[in-house]
């Protein structure tokens, strides 16, 4: 396995620095570990309007922009999206971009943060016209947004969600008055819908709500804080505008090439995207760890009216990778895909039998093998179906992590990939050691590997 040279801008050390055949001492590892996955301050422009706290940096998708030798010839794509670090990397280096992703609230927010054409001026000016009449409606209400409350005010209803969408939010994740400020701003901000910065000021909104208006913590998973009876939601909101406002500056008057974010099933990538038009792919699937990622979202899709029921969640849970049992369902058959796969088989009974000997009997718990099948059943269905959207000598890094989620049962998540991939017919070309992490439940540092494989047609 070998490392991947960096690209001079980074200012980091080289991933080579950090490939298993020099391992580092501990102290080392886990000063580089959180060192390697942090976003650089000179990268934060444009990633910084939206961001999922796990999102692998943009200093890793230069390093394979530059490994692959990709110029403003070629188009890439990401047909796991996510928050669009590839695609808006891509775009400041000029390379056409296209990405997919089945999330509706990050297919949102990537789209948003590829569109370079709104004017800053108009941004700016809308965002201060709907600050003062959010203002002028709460103080009418006798709420200062400006001086936090310890308690809630007298004599005001409070606005809120209703019962089925409540029902959807991590318990205590926002109280209730900077949720009704939130969702007095939301009604000014909807009045400019039909304006183009709209769709800006509704990012901008969502990344003060998850950060600085909720009582969320990521700590790195998402889980809820001690609560806050009160916050400024106006100006933490107006402090996300001014971030994208100065972003846009940078680029105003300049040109861009166009890039395409698809809300879709990267299991179907053939029917979203035309055939032979990808040079290359670099993306980060979800993980095997029994992580549900809707719920990194969950207070942004519900609160902005992304999914205002169980239903609406649910539809949009089946058009993921079953990656975690929360998202299984009993029509599910992409298992079928790796039937034949000794080394996933042995896995899936691994995990059954464990589960068997503890006397795990929840019914998630019997799931944990189903669901590792499934898993990769999802990405061969995905990376059989990529081949006709590829170009003759197509180049593709997956960013995959080892997991031990399912009962300490260990799944090289990259190793068996790459497997998958080669009996498609993709060959591989190495495996590069990210970094590594450490696993509290079995004590083991986990490898975070990139897969690059390379598409022969």
């Amino acid at each position: 396995m070998s490392a991947m040279k960096p690209t001079p801008s980074q200012l980091r050390l080289p991933l080579s620095d950090f490939d298993s055949a020099d391992p580092l001492e501990k102290d080392q590892r886990h000063v580089v570990n959180g060192y390697i996955n942090r976003m650089d301050p000179h990268d934060k422009a444009f990633h910084h309007w939206y961001r999922f706290v796990l999102s692998f940096p943009p200093h890793l998708v230069n390093s394979y922009i530059e490994n692959f030798g990709l110029d403003r010839s070629h188009v890439v794509l990401d047909p796991f999206c996510g928050t669009g670090t590839t695609l808006v990397e891509a775009k400041r280096h000029g390379i056409q971009a296209l990405g997919v992703e089945a999330n509706l609230f990050a297919h949102f927010a990537s789209s948003v943060k590829v569109d370079w054409k709104v004017d800053p001026d108009l941004l700016k000016k809308g965002a201060h016209d709907i600050k003062g009449s959010t203002l002028e409606l709460l103080k009418a209400e006798g709420i200062d947004d400006n001086s936090p409350l310890k308690g809630r005010p007298k004599g005001i209803l409070l606005r809120t969600l209703d019962s089925e969408a409540g029902k959807l939010l991590l318990t205590n994740s926002i109280s209730p008055l900077p949720l009704h400020k939130t969702l007095v701003l939301l009604d000014c901000l909807k009045k400019h819908q039909h304006e183009s910065y709209f769709r800006h000021a509704l990012l901008a909104l969502a990344n003060a709500l998850v950060f600085r208006i909720s009582n969320l913590h990521f700590g790195p998973e998402v889980g809820v804080g001690k609560p806050k009876n009160d916050a400024p939601v106006v100006a933490s909101w107006m402090s996300e505008i001014e971030k994208i406002v100065n972003d846009l500056r940078i680029v105003k008057n300049r040109s861009f090439p166009n890039t395409k974010v698809y809300l879709g099933d990267a299991r179907n990538i053939d029917k979203i995207i035309g055939p032979d038009s990808v040079n290359a792919v670099i993306t980060s699937p979800p993980y095997p760890n029994e992580k549900d990622y809707t719920r990194t979202t969950r207070l942004e899709s519900i609160v902005l009216g992304f999914i205002k029921n169980k239903a609406g969640l649910r539809e949009m849970k089946q058009t993921f990778i079953r990656s975690n049992t929360r998202g299984v369902y009993k029509d599910d058959e992409d298992d079928k895909w790796v039937a034949g796969h000794p080394e996933i088989q042995r896995i899936a009974e691994s995990i059954e039998k464990r589960r068997t000997e503890l006397g795990k009997n929840s019914g998630f718990e019997r799931l944990y093998g189903k669901v590792t099948k499934l898993y990769f059943g999802g990405m061969a269905c995905h990376l059989a179906n990529l081949r006709s959207v590829l170009r003759p000598g197509a180049k593709l890094a997956y960013v995959v992590g080892d997991q031990a989620s399912y009962l300490r049962i260990m799944i090289h998540t990259g190793q068996l990939l790459a497997d998958i991939a080669q009996a498609l017919g993709y060959e591989l070309v190495r495996i590069d050691l990210f970094r590594t992490r450490y696993a509290t439940a079995t004590r083991e540092q986990l490898r975070e590997e990139v897969v690059v494989l390379h598409w022969k047609g």
